[in-house]
């Protein structure tokens, strides 16, 4: 069953690789893409360079691997530009593309530009406030003392930078992000702030917030869904079992607050009607999330069996309900996508961050293939 999946959608990456030349899909539009493509100034253009990097994993087909390498000189353009990257989603960008080309093909130069994006990442490390800025310019009024849980997957970009490199700085830097984020984005019933606000002078906390959910202090699933993998990938490089606990329980949380079909819905506190938009991208990055926690338990931990069936029912559900499957002309690979409800940007449709997570977690528990994190 997973090997047709992968097949199907190793064949769209393929075809939208002719479709997309130098342009980089973000969300879907009325069903396409590539109607609506930039040219690497989105936070999300590295999960394109992903799925090129992850389509030649599977296949050693070199059209992958060549396309795949495109991508990474935009992305060494994109850092010496410079170009305005007033956010800290440089892990997103940077692990994927030439992070990823990296580890398959241990090529020097783009470990030196992973390492040089690293060092951008911590220059939003706020040293007074002791947290990594979110969005906006040193100093903002409206963005200054922001986190937001998404920057828990951007932190192996550095814990990567410290092992290459040796300076501890990096590692040290991201262990006080997840540590910070634990104790602020995580409430006490194991869900989940979006966003946080800090005194940007002395740290002190100030409050939750969201900017994407449904309301002030409920659980958008999508970044319920971020603290499932990023706190598991920060237990895998520092070892703190407070990390792997929170990962496990937050899944718990997600898993047991699913509809039916084991899809989520875009916001666990939202009114379920007709009509309700889910986010099958949410459920995608779980999916990934659930194969590292399964790979961080022990045989005999019991743990291991209610993970491994929410991951099942999951991404079975993805797969058959979801999963553009049998639609040659799909650009996308899920169905049912959303980026803001509430900005009415893309409520329903392909996201390529979804497709990336869903490519991935179908090639871990398949083949083995893990991604780039």
């Amino acid at each position: 069953m997973w090997k047709q999946a992968i097949d199907d959608a190793v064949e769209k990456v393929r075809r939208n690789m002719l479709k997309f030349g130098d342009g980089f899909p973000h969300v879907g539009q009325q069903g396409s893409y590539s109607g609506y493509l930039n040219p690497n100034n989105e936070w999300t253009s590295g999960f394109w360079s992903g799925m090129l990097w992850l389509s030649y994993e599977y296949t050693k087909d070199s059209v992958f691997r060549d396309a795949a390498g495109r991508t990474v000189e935009s992305f060494k353009q994109r850092l010496i530009r410079n170009d305005a990257i007033e956010h800290h989603d440089i892990g997103f960008l940077y692990t994927l593309s030439s992070k990823a080309q990296w580890m398959i093909e241990n090529d020097e130069a783009a470990k030196q530009l992973t390492v040089q994006a690293a060092k951008k990442l911590c220059g939003r490390w706020r040293e007074q406030g002791g947290y990594i800025q979110a969005w906006g310019p040193l100093g903002c009024p409206e963005q200054g003392g922001r986190i937001i849980i998404d920057c828990l997957m951007n932190l192996p970009l550095l814990y990567w930078a410290s092992q290459t490199t040796g300076e501890a700085r990096f590692a040290d830097i991201a262990a006080a992000q997840a540590e910070l984020s634990r104790r602020y984005l995580v409430r006490g019933d194991d869900s989940s702030y979006h966003t946080f606000y800090f005194d940007q002078e002395t740290g002190e906390p100030i409050g939750g917030a969201t900017a994407q959910g449904y309301r002030q202090g409920s659980t958008w699933t999508r970044g319920q869904a971020w603290g499932v993998y990023g706190f598991a990938l920060s237990y895998r490089y520092t070892g703190n079992v407070q990390f792997l606990d929170t990962s496990k329980r937050m899944a718990r949380y997600f898993l047991t607050h699913l509809p039916e079909d084991h899809v989520a819905y875009w916001d666990f506190d939202v009114p379920v009607q007709a009509g309700t938009y889910r986010d099958s991208s949410a459920s995608a990055i779980v999916c990934a999330g659930l194969l590292e926690l399964l790979e961080q338990q022990p045989d005999g931990d019991p743990d291991r069996e209610w993970l491994r069936l929410g991951l099942e029912r999951s991404l079975r559900s993805l797969t058959e309900r979801y999963a553009t499957i049998g639609q040659p002309e799909a650009e996308g690979l899920l169905l049912h996508g959303s980026y803001s409800v509430r900005g009415n940007n893309a409520p329903d449709d392909y996201m390529i961050w979804g497709d990336y997570y869903y490519l991935e977690a179908l090639l871990r528990i398949e083949c083995g293939i893990k991604g780039y994190w």
